[in-house]
């Protein structure tokens, strides 16, 4: 029976070309072996998923906690409320404006320009600094 070919390897070549020799491993399996052998696998005893009780949670918070499949608990509210885009409040509602203040996008653009090597930064900035944004 023949080896089996391997197809990273390609179609042998004709003269010197004829036999591959930098291939790293002769069969299937081989390297894992080696690496098996120099850094042995941890002996770990089996994890078991902590319970929320070994998390710190109370029984109250454990109350609050929605069920995946469970009904809305905000029927009226926009699926899309949070988002920058669509229907409903924007991401102000989330309350991280604070966090992270809204920049110009010619400021963030006009940071980048040193940076720019193919001149398309420097023409967004224009087209960004035109509209006033």
């Amino acid at each position: 029976m023949a080896e089996p070919v391997n197809p990273l390897a390609g179609v042998a070549g004709p003269g010197p070309f004829s036999a591959r020799t930098d291939l790293p491993s002769s069969g299937y399996g081989d390297d894992v072996n080696q690496i098996k052998a120099a850094a042995p696998l941890s002996k770990s005893a089996k994890v078991n998923p902590m319970s929320r009780s070994d998390m710190g949670m109370a029984p109250s918070q454990l109350e609050r906690v929605t069920p995946l499949y469970a009904p809305s608990q905000r029927q009226d509210e926009d699926i899309m409320t949070g988002a920058p885009i669509g229907p409903g409040a924007g991401t102000e509602v989330l309350g991280m404006n604070a966090i992270m203040p809204r920049q110009k996008r010619s400021d963030v653009l006009a940071k980048m320009l040193p940076f720019d090597e193919t001149g398309e930064i420097a023409i967004l900035l224009q087209e960004a600094q035109a509209r006033g944004d």
